[in-house]
C-alpha cells in the first residue's frame, strides 16, 4: 500500500483495542491522529507511545457537548478532518427473560447513536475534505451468540446505516464504508462486566478454531483494512469482513 495522504483522523474509542491498535497504525502512516474515551490514563498510555502525531481528548461520545469538543479538538489538531473512524463500543450481553429497557436504550445509544451523530457533527469538514466515515460492525452479524442480541441488532443497524449513509453522503464526495471483524482480543467484555482479564483471553483462544484461518485476529489486521477504506476513492457503502473466515460458519465434519 502507498504512503497515506491523510492528514487528520478521529477515532473514537482509541484508548485501547481495535481504536488503539488503528490510532498507532495510522500514525505511523503519517496521520495527525486524535483519539477518545473516557479514561484518560489509557488515552495518555497510547498517546505517549505514538508521539507527537497523536493528541488525546477524555469524551463521553454519547454526550453531545462532548462529541462537540472533540469533533473541534480535532479539527484544531490535524487542520481539518479527513476521516472519522467510529470505533467505540459497548457490550450488553445477557438471555432475552433478564434484558432490561433501559440497558437496550444505552447500547444502542453508545454503539449506534452517538456514531450518527458524530457523523453529522462532523460532516461540513468531511464535506471539505471529500473525507470518509468509517464504521466498525461484528462477526455477530452473521454468527449467532446466546445471549447477544442486543449487541448483534447494534451492529446489523450499523451495517445498514453505512449504506445508506453511503447513498445520501456520495454527492459530496463523503465515502462511509464498515469493517466487520472477527475474534480480536479487546476490553469490550471485561468493560462489560462479563469476564475477568484471564477468561476473556481463555475465551478469545477458544474461538481461534472456528476461525477458518485457525486464529483470532489483531487490531493491527482490523486497522490495515480501515486504512483500505478511507483511502480507497472508489469505494463506497462496502461491508469488508476481516474474520478470519469466521463468518463462513464451516462445519467440521
Amino acid at each position: 500500500m502507498e504512503p497515506s495522504n491523510i492528514n487528520s483522523v478521529l477515532v473514537t474509542g482509541g484508548g485501547s483495542g481495535i481504536g488503539a491498535g488503528t490510532a498507532k497504525y495510522l500514525a505511523k502512516k503519517g496521520s495527525l491522529v486524535t483519539i477518545c474515551g473516557r479514561s484518560e490514563e489509557k488515552l495518555i498510555k497510547v498517546s505517549e507511545e505514538i508521539g507527537e502525531s497523536c493528541h488525546y481528548v477524555v469524551a463521553d461520545i454519547t454526550q453531545q457537548n462532548d462529541r462537540e469538543k472533540l469533533i473541534s479538538e480535532a479539527v484544531k489538531f490535524g487542520n481539518g478532518l479527513n476521516a472519522l473512524i467510529n470505533c467505540a463500543g459497548n457490550m450488553y450481553r445477557v438471555p432475552l427473560e433478564k434484558m432490561e429497557e433501559n440497558s437496550l436504550e444505552d447500547i444502542f445509544k453508545t454503539n449506534v447513536i452517538s456514531g450518527m451523530m458524530l457523523a453529522k457533527e462532523s460532516l461540513e469538514h468531511l464535506k471539505l475534505t471529500q473525507g470518509s466515515i468509517v464504521f466498525i460492525s461484528s462477526v455477530h452479524t452473521k454468527r449467532s451468540f446466546s445471549g447477544a442480541s442486543p449487541y448483534a441488532a447494534t451492529k446489523g443497524a450499523i451495517e445498514t446505516i453505512t449504506q445508506v449513509l453511503a447513498s445520501e453522503l456520495g454527492e459530496h464526495g463523503i465515502r462511509v464504508n464498515c469493517v466487520s471483524p472477527g475474534a480480536v482480543l479487546s476490553e469490550i467484555n471485561i468493560r462489560a462486566g462479563l469476564v475477568s482479564k484471564e477468561e476473556n483471553e481463555d475465551r478469545m483462544n477458544k474461538l481461534a478454531p472456528e476461525h477458518v484461518l485457525g486464529r483470532i485476529g489483531t487490531s493491527t489486521e482490523i486497522a490495515e483494512a480501515i486504512a483500505y477504506l478511507i483511502e480507497a476513492k472508489w469505494t463506497t457503502g462496502a461491508i469488508l469482513r476481516i474474520d478470519g473466515g469466521l463468518s463462513l460458519g464451516k462445519i467440521k465434519d
